[in-house]
């Protein structure tokens, strides 16, 4: 019996989305995201605490003046994690950009190069790197950049095929729409007390449609599905470039034994009646201001990780006192 995660696969690179090692190592994925949030939650545990520590250790001896201690250990930390991420996967790692640099392009542009910088000093090629940026018009813009100078990037906090088609036209590597954050906007404004079916969940059908559009048109910039909610999204994706699924739910597919199909397939878009849309700065915030859902999403999405970085910063801040 050949299992639901096997199958998969077959058709889709399966990515791990989490900041523990042992789960990374259990579910053997070809690549692995993580972000503030996963990190705080990691360093919970004990046996991860060291890399915290090891990164304000680096930060004292390296900080130009008392002041950058907090923002290198901060960068140190990010790395560290994925370098320990590295040694497990065969693929790339996603190190997430601090999201208070969401509307400042300069800043992110200089704030990823830092990040890589120091990923090459322990030994890590920048092929091996993806940056995340939120799907802001400045942080499009400050990936465009990036990749120019073959620094590649994850655009994430992806909510609305505006963002999607923008981001194939800037040239990045890869984007991660967020299945499962749009399904529960339109659960809750719904008023929804069961289920959407996996071919209906809005979600799903958000990727799909840019999976369509990418594929008709010949985007080379991969779709990565995040933020799922139940093993049903995953599988109505099988066949979209990457996935980047939590262990919890990858434990679900592991033990699942149905049969599965590929969902989305390019031979399929080739046939398929789409109309390419002129993308410009004016058509892209139109685009996000007419879809409710995606305005409140990525708001949502760029506080909760800045608080997540505030936190994370705080507790290093303590532990700089010991």
């Amino acid at each position: 019996m050949i299992s639901v995660l096997d199958q998969l696969k077959k058709f889709t690179t399966v990515v791990a989305d989490t900041g523990d090692f042992d789960k990374i190592s259990e579910f053997k994925p070809q690549d692995s995201t993580t972000n503030p949030t996963l990190i705080l939650l990691a360093s919970k545990i004990e046996k991860y605490k060291k890399l915290i520590l090891d990164a304000i250790d680096y930060a004292k001896k390296n900080a130009q003046n008392e002041s950058d201690i907090l923002e290198l250990a901060m960068e140190k930390v990010a790395v560290n994690f994925g370098l320990e991420i590295l040694k497990i996967i065969p693929g790339r790692v996603s190190t997430e950009i601090d999201a208070r640099m969401s509307f400042d392009t300069e800043a992110t542009i200089k704030k990823a190069k830092k990040l890589i910088k120091l990923y090459e000093e322990a030994g890590i090629k920048k092929e091996r790197i993806l940056l995340k940026i939120a799907t802001t018009w400045e942080g499009i813009n400050a990936a465009e950049q990036l990749e120019k100078e073959g620094i590649h990037t994850n655009l994430t906090l992806l909510f609305n095929i505006g963002q999607a088609i923008r981001c194939a036209e800037a040239g990045v590597t890869l984007i991660s729409p967020f299945v499962g954050r749009i399904r529960d906007w339109y659960y809750k404004k719904e008023q929804r007390t069961t289920e959407f079916e996996p071919n209906q969940d809005p979600g799903v059908r958000s990727v799909t449609d840019i999976f369509n559009y990418f594929k008709k048109f010949g985007y080379s910039t991969e779709i990565m599905g995040a933020s799922f909610r139940n093993i049903g999204e995953i599988i109505q994706l099988a066949g979209c470039d990457l996935l980047t699924i939590s262990p919890g739910l990858l434990a679900e597919l592991k033990n699942n034994f149905d049969t599965i199909e590929k969902k989305l397939d390019i031979e399929k878009t080739k046939q398929m009646d789409i109309k390419k849309v002129e993308m410009n700065e004016k058509t892209f915030r139109e685009m996000l201001e007419k879809d409710q859902m995606a305005t409140e999403k990525l708001e949502e999405g760029i506080r909760v990780f800045s608080q997540n970085t505030v936190d994370l910063e705080n507790m290093i801040k303590e532990l700089m006192k010991n």
